[in-house]
């Protein structure tokens, strides 16, 4: 299936687009990507040379691939971190494009804005731009913890807070939620855990925390693309979430074990669509 991805990108590392198309690709998927930023390499260095591409760009080459007829052919939307709500803007933009053609067109929304320990790292007019038109427009939805607490108001101290807030979230417009980054006392301490909440129920699936002297940037983006990948090819909520979490997991162990500070995405493909362990998902909620 063709995914149009809308996402910063760097040269160095995987983030973003650069941490999103390719295991798109593993998975069987045409990606286009458009990029919001082109960097030397991910903020979280401290320095970084390259441009932030404006509104305008985005919107130019969007309207350039429509009038190709790309969009018509054209089956969902991926997008992540935002430099502002005008670039958000432009991806409401290509989801209506992409509806006007296709009613069934997916949009997956990963409304990066922060993280424990970071807090907010966006903009101001952010938080309010995903709260009220971007998670309305989205079919899933992809926040971390702190994102989800961030959006709904709801502490999370455990697994009911966990999926009082994703159903938060899913009356708002997505119909799928995947919350990352649970920690504890939602689960065992020394794990972290992901969940998927929809009109099926709510699954759970967590994993032994790594031990990262530096944690990799860029494992939201996989997690966001693995997700809508595995969606989009007919696996259900459950099971998408079991093969997206052992996948990220199978890279994020890999990684550690050969001291890279950059997620071994080439080197650990094979893990993103047959991961080595799978680790199974169980059911929170009905």
């Amino acid at each position: 299936m063709n995914i149009l991805s809308i996402q910063s990108s760097v040269a160095f590392g995987h983030v973003g687009n650069s941490a999103a198309v390719f295991p798109l690709q593993r998975l069987g998927h045409e990606v286009w990507p458009i990029n919001t930023v082109q960097f030397s390499n991910h903020t979280g260095y401290g320095k970084w040379r390259g441009e932030v591409f404006p509104a305008s760009h985005l919107a130019d080459v969007l309207q350039g691939m429509d009038d190709r007829g790309a969009l018509a052919d054209c089956q969902a939307v991926l997008s992540g971190y935002l430099g502002d709500a005008a670039i958000g803007n432009v991806v409401l933009d290509a989801v209506e494009r992409l509806r006007a053609d296709n009613s069934r067109a997916l949009y997956c929304c990963d409304p990066v804005m922060g993280d424990e320990g970071r807090g907010i790292f966006v903009r101001p007019d952010i938080p309010g731009f995903f709260t009220e038109k971007a998670l309305p427009a989205a079919d899933i939805a992809t926040p971390n913890q702190f994102e989800l607490e961030l959006l709904t108001g709801i502490p999370i101290h455990s697994l009911a807070d966990a999926v009082r807030a994703a159903q938060a979230l899913r009356e708002r417009g997505p119909s799928v939620v995947a919350i990352t980054s649970l920690r504890a006392p939602a689960v065992p301490e020394g794990h972290l855990g992901s969940m998927v909440v929809s009109g099926q129920g709510a699954w759970l699936v967590d994993t032994p925390l790594l031990d990262f002297p530096i944690l990799p940037n860029g494992a939201g983006d996989v997690f966001a693309a693995l997700l809508l990948g595995r969606l989009m090819t007919g696996e259900a909520p459950a099971a998408a979430l079991e093969k997206t979490v052992s996948g990220l997991y199978g890279l994020l162990t890999y990684t550690l074990s050969i001291g890279m500070r950059e997620l071994a995405l080439v080197a650990a493909q094979n893990e993103l669509v047959h991961p080595s362990q799978l680790y199974q998902a169980r059911q929170v909620a009905s």
